[in-house]
């Protein structure tokens, strides 16, 4: 077993260990040595929870203190366990337990939290055991007992000292954050952007598989404390992306606010050198950075308006597929008549007669799209937070003459629009709940009849004619979602090249015949050119093979070859060779070289073999086509290679495939072979994209990744071409108006193009793809 338990003094746990392991201590790890039969011990300080890598194995880290020093920080280590020595580790371990690791490796350490330059790595795997000593609950007898190890002591870097590619420790004041979003692979990403005394900004893109480990941020002034941080440099500007280890505080920016932090990890430090950096950066932030939070009541709602509201849940509904109904209130009375949504009472979650008591106090508000999975885990009776809500006046379609407010949070998460759940310690949800409980109920204003009373029985349906202008878009980020969103009358209005994220609508499209928007790209020079239709081709085979009006049969060490009768022209004879790679193989595994052949008969034999090489003779051997022709067929699919960048060979090269015991007969394989730079199979289209503030044409051009299908095969598949149609008509329905069009949301980069007159700025759509349901 590589993890064992000894209780008792730290004699007992000497005498269990092996004879022949010699014990180091920090001052004499020395990088290259060997320390299979050499031993550690310390006490934990820190140990984080147990997570995987990438590649699934477990791993857990500790912090250990050398047992024999204990007033520096710089006799404490970090030791990474890794495979079941981590899972069985991460069970047993606390906070003060006395640890030996024994066989260990040695690494560098390349984060600078002020440790040991060298970290201790322990897997079962190569042979590593650690012994565990639990701290004795009994302090009657010294000799039994573990001393309580001292906080170890953090360096913070300044934000306008960070360096590419180090993993540091930070403060910062939280200037902007999205409320945590699941992402398209699964996990839950939360965007902040926060500053410090350094008037430097430092975006975030936090990542975590559990929303609820994420940094508890309520409110921009939010002060946050980020251990172990990776940074990384994007675009000219640092970036901050979480890394193992991180380990996050938040505390309320507000001056003379509660220092106990938000925190959801299990151990974590806050010394008093800690509350004075926070102390610091209340007073900084009250001086230099004003913070944009509109936050209301109900009873000062001023609509037109978007702003913050806390608020207690008293009932929850299902709507839709797409929406969701809160009844909510502040103990505060809404100064005009709002929107009442009909539901069905058996489908309304909550206290039905506190909700009736609370019919002039509470209001509906309508969350949509991505919002309703997060409304339907709430508990009612909670205390929420909601950003960026909207507010307007409405008129009903059945009573024109009468207006009210609705209240909605819409789609998506631009400008921070979301909504939290307050811990019951927050001081905000303290502060209602003991205001809510102050309201007299009883007063004839509240539980008689309504201040409204022409407007007392109106309940609105949630149709179909809502405006949704937040509704979600048709298509996906795949990255870089930090940036924020920018209106396109700005983007026109640049002339800087940079990288921009837009939401808007696609007014037209080309080319309309979307075949024709299927191309061959070189990766290397980025030469376009047009994928040959089937007379283009027999074209170009026929000007060849009439340079070999007398084909004849080439020897060929690797191949079979034989005459082929064509059923064209005649008695026309066409030299194959199949290339051998086994005593008995079978046509659908065979490779073929096919000398004259026309489009027909090699779409015929595509059907039988493997792969098909066109080919000619020239002098004794055998040499590609002109690269204006495909250099290989498989099934339907044509490969074409780069005439600029490709230098071909002669086929004899393909000798080196042929004696391998399991050749890889595939195009990049052949490819290298023959030094052919092949061509990719792209779409290239241009959108005219607007969004109220501007238009702008911008192209696509994409393998694979936009439409989710390949495009080298939307020429060959019916299948393929009705998936793209659809998609089209989802994005750009027909005879639409602009209100009417769904919104797409997408990443587009502004770039120069040189002509023989003058630069022009174009723009390209990158890093987006569309949504799966659409």
């Amino acid at each position: 077993m590589p993890v064992k338990v000894v209780r008792g003094s730290p004699r007992v746990l000497k005498n269990s260990l092996p004879k022949n392991l010699r014990q180091v201590g920090l001052q004499n790890l020395q990088l290259g040595r060997d320390y299979s039969e050499a031993c550690f011990e310390g006490t934990v300080v820190i140990f984080s929870q147990l997570t995987r890598l990438q590649n699934g194995t477990p791993f857990f880290k500790i912090v250990l203190q050398e047992s024999k020093n204990s007033s520096s920080i710089s006799i404490t280590i970090n030791t990474l366990l890794f495979g079941k020595l981590a899972e069985v580790c991460a069970r047993l371990v606390h906070q003060g337990d006395t640890v030996v690791v024994a066989g260990f490796g040695l690494a560098k350490s390349i984060i600078g939290d002020g440790r040991h330059c060298c970290h201790l790595e322990a897997s079962d795997e190569v042979g590593s055991t650690l012994y565990i000593c639990p701290r004795s609950s009994s302090t009657g007898k010294a000799s039994e007992t573990v001393a309580v190890p001292i906080a170890p002591k953090y360096s913070y870097t300044p934000l306008n000292k960070l360096k590419g590619g180090t993993v540091v420790n930070i403060y910062g004041a939280v200037k902007f954050f999205k409320l945590p979003y699941k992402c398209q692979g699964g996990d839950h990403c939360l965007v902040v952007t926060i500053v410090d005394q350094s008037n430097t900004k430092l975006i975030c893109t936090l990542f975590s598989a559990d929303r609820d480990t994420l940094p508890q941020i309520y409110n921009n002034g939010d002060i946050v404390r980020f251990h172990r941080i990776k940074i990384r440099e994007f675009g000219g500007q640092m970036q901050g992306i979480t890394s193992n280890g991180f380990a996050a505080l938040t505390f309320d920016g507000t001056i003379g606010a509660s220092l106990v932090p938000r925190t959801t990890s299990k151990t974590s430090t806050f010394t008093d050198e800690d509350k004075k950096i926070v102390e610091e950066l209340r007073i900084w932030l009250a001086q230099n950075l004003t913070i944009s939070a509109p936050a209301a009541k109900l009873c000062d709602i001023q609509p037109p308006m978007f702003f913050q509201l806390t608020c207690q849940v008293v009932g929850k509904a299902k709507v839709d597929g797409s929406s969701y109904l809160l009844k909510v209130w502040d103990g505060t009375e809404c100064p005009f008549p709002s929107w009442k949504v009909f539901v069905k009472t058996d489908d309304l979650e909550g206290d039905g007669n506190l909700i009736h008591q609370l019919r002039n106090l509470t209001v509906d508000i309508v969350l949509y799209d991505n919002h309703v999975h997060l409304a339907e885990s709430l508990q009612v009776g909670s205390i929420i937070r909601l950003y960026s809500l909207h507010v307007k006046i409405h008129s009903s379609e059945e009573k024109p003459d009468v207006s009210y407010l609705r209240f909605e949070l819409h789609g998506g998460t631009g400008y921070g629009r979301g909504f939290t759940v307050l811990s019951e310690s927050h001081t905000d949800a303290v502060q209602l709940k003991t205001f809510l409980d102050t309201v007299d109920l009883t007063s004839s204003g509240y539980s008689e009849a309504s201040s409204f009373p022409e407007f007392e029985t109106t309940y609105i349906p949630l149709g179909s004619g809502v405006d949704r202008c937040q509704q979600l878009s048709v298509t996906v980020l795949t990255d870089h979602q930090h940036l924020d969103m920018t209106a396109l009358n700005t983007i026109i209005n640049s002339r800087h090249p940079q990288e921009y994220r837009v939401r808007a609508k696609l007014r037209t499209f080309e080319p309309e015949k979307l075949h024709l928007s299927v191309k061959l790209h070189c990766p290397q020079c980025h030469c376009l050119q047009e994928v040959l239709d089937e007379s283009e081709l027999n074209l170009i085979i026929q000007e060849t093979s009439a340079s070999c009006s007398d084909p004849k049969l080439q020897n060929i060490s690797f191949c079979t070859s034989c005459m082929f009768g064509s059923e064209n022209q005649g008695q026309r004879r066409v030299p194959v060779y199949f290339v051998k790679h086994a005593d008995h193989q079978n046509p659908e595994d065979s490779v073929i070289l096919l000398e004259g052949g026309m489009v027909d008969e090699i779409l015929k034999l595509s059907k039988i073999v493997k792969g098909i090489i066109p080919v000619k003779s020239a002098e004794d051997s055998l040499v590609l086509l002109d690269l204006s022709a495909p250099f290989f067929w498989q099934g339907n699919t044509q490969y074409y290679g780069c005439k600029h960048c490709s230098k071909p060979k002669t086929v004899s090269n393909l000798s080196c495939i042929a004696a391998l015991e399991n050749p890889s007969w595939d195009p990049t394989t052949i490819a290298q072979a023959l030094g052919v730079v092949p061509l990719e199979y792209v779409f290239l289209m241009k959108f005219t994209l607007d969004d109220g503030t501007g238009s702008l044409d911008a192209y696509l051009m994409d393998c694979q990744k936009f439409f989710q299908i390949p495009a080298s095969e939307v020429l060959t598949n019916s299948i393929f071409q009705e998936i793209m149609k659809r998609l089209m008509k989802k994005l750009c329905p027909e005879h639409n108006n602009l209100d009417q069009l769904p919104w797409l949301e997408c990443f587009i980069r502004s770039y120069y193009v040189e002509d023989e007159t003058e630069e022009k700025l174009c723009y390209q759509i990158f890093n987006t793809t569309i949504a799966e349901d659409v």
